[in-house]
């Protein structure tokens, strides 16, 4: 007996779809006729793109270059995050009991402490400190120009490398935890009975963790990790305030320079999205290829 598809479109569809478009209509109405606020968006393609007069041709200007920054700042705190989250996971999992109060401090202390906290101590340290200490500034800046091009191209400006780093590992120390959390919550959702079999074939623990059940978490933990990685992004934003040039905080500069404080945060606010929902829709298609090598619907991402 088949069961009878139910309508795509119901009365009760049809009532929240207008109360939201109004709600928009009003939202629009109020922001662009009933605001007495003089629009001037021209001013945002000047400082999205210049002509460069060295050159003769157009170039990126600061909110182009903001976005790009922010691209970097969270594909490295991206990276560093998982493999973090990776191994503080694993340590959650281990038979030694120092590893995991290890890995349980580092969860909570790092989940109980605002980021705004984090980034100043991990600037201060960093900058003061760390890179003092291991030269690195004064390695780039006696370095070719070719070393350097290349450390612009995948970081940013030597002079800016301090606020970068401490920007990046803030993020990755902070994420970090919850992508621990993540990873250890699935691997304990793969049924013990994939252990058991794994051990009773011979396995050792590297091989069974690596061949057997990681393979099965991974699909349970793609949705909560894109959630983090897309939450990476948004959270980079906070490093403005250490002086990172990224997207935000060439925002509050052009605001601060034309007044047009409507249409910068509109503009910075379409970029982000961009980035977010692109990230979005390529982790939706891993879903879906990892659903159709299993024969099952792929679940949606979690906004």
């Amino acid at each position: 007996m088949t069961t009878p598809k139910k309508p795509a479109l119901t009365a009760l569809d049809v009532v929240l779809l207008l109360v939201t478009a109004g709600f928009l209509a009003y939202v629009g109405y109020r922001l662009f006729f009933a605001l007495n606020y003089k629009w001037n968006w021209g001013v945002i393609a000047t400082y999205l793109v210049r002509f460069d007069e060295a050159t003769q041709r157009y170039t990126a200007n600061v909110l182009l270059q903001g976005f790009v920054t922010t691209v970097k700042l969270s594909l490295w705190g991206t990276v560093l995050a998982a493999l973090l989250g990776l191994l503080v996971g694993l340590m959650r999992l281990s038979p030694s009991l120092l590893l995991r109060l290890l890995g349980r401090a580092y969860v909570e202390a790092i989940r109980n402490t605002p980021p705004l906290v984090l980034v100043f101590i991990f600037y201060y340290f960093v900058s003061d400190r760390l890179l003092g200490a291991l030269g690195i500034e004064d390695l780039l800046r006696g370095s070719g120009d070719a070393v350097r091009g290349l450390m612009a191209l995948l970081f940013t400006e030597a002079r800016l490398l301090s606020p970068f780093l401490s920007g990046v590992l803030t993020l990755a120390l902070f994420q970090g935890a919850y992508i621990a959390e993540i990873v250890r919550a699935g691997i304990e959702a793969v049924d013990r009975g994939q252990w058991e079999a794994g051990r009773a074939l011979g396995l050792s623990e590297k091989q069974l963790l690596h061949r057997v059940v990681m393979p099965q978490a991974t699909r349970i933990m793609l949705p909560p990790l894109a959630n983090e990685f897309i939450n990476t992004i948004k959270w980079s934003s906070i490093v403005s305030i250490i002086s990172i040039q990224e997207l935000t905080f060439q925002g509050l500069q052009v605001m601060a320079s034309t007044q047009a404080a409507i249409e910068v945060w509109l503009t910075i606010s379409l970029m982000y999205l961009l980035l977010c929902l692109t990230l979005s829709l390529g982790v939706r298609r891993l879903e879906s290829r990892f659903a159709r090598a299993d024969g099952a619907q792929p679940e949606s991402v979690p906004r």
